[in-house]
Order: C-alpha cells, then structure tokens, then sequence
C-alpha cells in the first residue's frame, strides 16, 4: 500500500492507509533453480545439525560439558533456519510474497530471540574452553551438569525479554506505506525504515539490544581467550600447547564466523544487503557441523563407532 497523494513521507496522519500486510521481496528469478538450491541447504542443515546432536547425545564418550553446549548449539541452528527457510521456499513455489504484520512480528522475534542466545550460549562455551585450560584440576568441580544447564538456560532467559520488549516497541509503531520489504525475512532495520513515526525510541533500543546481546557476549569471549592464551603460551611442552589450541579451535573458527558475518551486515550504514545476509543466517548453520566433526576428533570417533568403525584414539570421558 502506498502513501495517498498529498501525504508526507514518514508522518502520521489520519489521511494514510494502515498497512495489514508487508510484502518480502526475497530473491527474484529462476524460481525453480532457487528453491532446488534452498531446499538442498536446508535439509544439509538439518541433516548436520540432526546428525551432531543424535551422535553427542547417544555416544557416552562426548557426555562432556563442551558436547552439551554444542547439542544446544545444533537444536538452535535447526530451529533457528527452520523460522524464515521453510517461508522462503514455499514464496518461490506460490508466488505468494505476502506476510501479515503479526507473522513478521513472529518470525522477527523468533530470529532475534535465538540469534541472541547463540550469543550467549557462543560465550558459554569461551567459558567452558577457559575452565578447561586454564583450571584444569578444578573443571570438572566447577562445570557440572547443572552449571552447564544453568547457563544454557540463562542464555534463553537473557535474549527472551530484551527481544520481547524490542519487538513490541517496533510493532506498536504505524505502518502507512510503502510495505515492500527488500529481504527475505522480516529484518529490523527495512521493517523500522517502514514505519511513518519518529523512530528516537526504536534507535535506541536497537543500540541498546546490540549492547547487551551482541558486544557484551563478544567481550566475554574475548576475555575468555585472552586468559586462555596466556596460559597456553605459559605451558613447557609444544605438544601441549598444540592440544590445548586444538580443543579451542572449532569454536573460534564458528565465533569468527558468526561474529564477522554479523558486523559485515548490520556495522555498515545502510540497509542490511540480503545477499550478504545469508552468511550468518545460512552459511553458519550449515557449516558448524562440518567444523566441529572434520577439525573435531572426538566427533569423528564417535562418528565412527556409530557407523561401525573403530577409531584409533581416546576420547573424553564423562560429565560427573
């Protein structure tokens, strides 16, 4: 719905037509190639993802807190695609770009709320690794199962309210039109560009929700592995240096990623570009199995003993 003639752009007033429905543009062209290629991503997602929390929750070598955060991890990439892929797949089949404002309101909330946790549950893991390296002798006294569950389950209370509050603040606003939205799922920074209201109280709670979802849990890594370094750097032994580095280094490669495809889309000043968002929402999810079994032993063994092989190494022994 576009803005009547006469009307100002961004202002209220009563002249305007409420918007009811936005339209998500998505990726236009070659329908059928598109969804091949989406419908092919999403089930190597799921399939990854499925396949990583099936073989460290039967394999009773990887009941280890480091293996707990990382079965969250993988549910959370699953649901996390399964919010905007699944819509995008069937606009490509329909034709049909429409999206109500409560589904957007949904689907933006949903996405946000676990984007946020994987935040948090990211710095649990930095924590998990410092514990690991750093106080060895203590690690397992210190990281039971009910710490692992417990922070598990503060990254979801912490990411529930501030989301809550954001998205209520933005949907509260009037949408007069235009309603195109240039992406393929319900984005905050398009759907705020939409709003005909001062938008002073929205900037802030975005600066605000990055604050503490986004650069605290970052700073909280970093501090992890700067700790982290230093006692690696402190050990005698090169081996031990190398094994040390070797149980960080698939959660450094899945922060780097996720926090480097982050800040190349929402730390530049325009619109986020939809192309380039489909690093951190699909690139992500897809290749974290992939990290953490091909640079991870301890999957790989038990990989093997899933399918029958027997590997040549020892893994982890149990969470107390």
């Amino acid at each position: 719905m576009a803005l009547k003639t006469g009307d100002e752009p961004g202002r209220y007033s009563k002249n305007h037509s409420i918007v009811k429905e936005f339209i998500l543009l998505g990726f236009q062209g070659h329908p059928a190639l598109l969804f091949t290629a989406f419908l092919a991503i999403y089930l190597a997602i799921i399939l990854g993802n499925g396949l990583t929390l099936v073989v460290t929750t039967c394999d009773s070598a990887l009941r280890t807190p480091m293996y707990f955060f990382l079965r969250n991890l993988s549910g959370l990439e699953m649901c996390y695609t399964s919010i905007f892929l699944p819509k995008m797949m069937a606009d490509l089949v329909t034709g049909d770009l429409t999206i109500s404002l409560q589904a957007c309101a949904t689907q933006m909330f949903f996405i946000f709320f676990l984007g946020g946790t994987e935040c948090f549950l990211l710095a649990a893991m930095a924590y998990d690794r410092y514990l690991a390296i750093c106080l060895p002798l203590r690690y397992m006294m210190i990281m039971n199962h009910r710490v692992c569950a417990g922070l598990v389950a503060g990254s979801f209370a912490i990411s529930l309210p501030v989301q809550l509050v954001q998205i209520s603040l933005i949907f509260s606003l009037p949408f007069c039109g235009p309603n195109v939205i240039d992406h393929f799922f319900c984005d905050i920074p398009p759907v705020l560009s939409l709003a005909c209201a001062d938008l002073y109280i929205n900037k802030l709670a975005v600066h605000a929700e990055n604050i503490l979802v986004v650069v605290v849990p970052f700073f909280l890594i970093l501090a992890s592995y700067v700790n982290i370094a230093r006692a690696i750097l402190r050990m005698p032994s090169g081996t031990g240096r190398s094994k040390a580095f070797s149980t960080c280094s698939s959660h450094i490669t899945v922060v780097s990623l996720f926090y480097g495809s982050a800040m190349l889309v929402y730390l530049q000043p325009k619109t986020p570009d939809k192309v380039v968002s489909l690093l951190y929402t699909i690139f992500i999810p897809l290749c974290n199995p992939l990290i953490y079994s091909l640079r991870n032993r301890e999957v790989k063994a038990a990989l093997s003993r899933m399918f029958g092989r027997k590997p040549s190494f020892e893994v982890a022994s149990e969470i107390s």
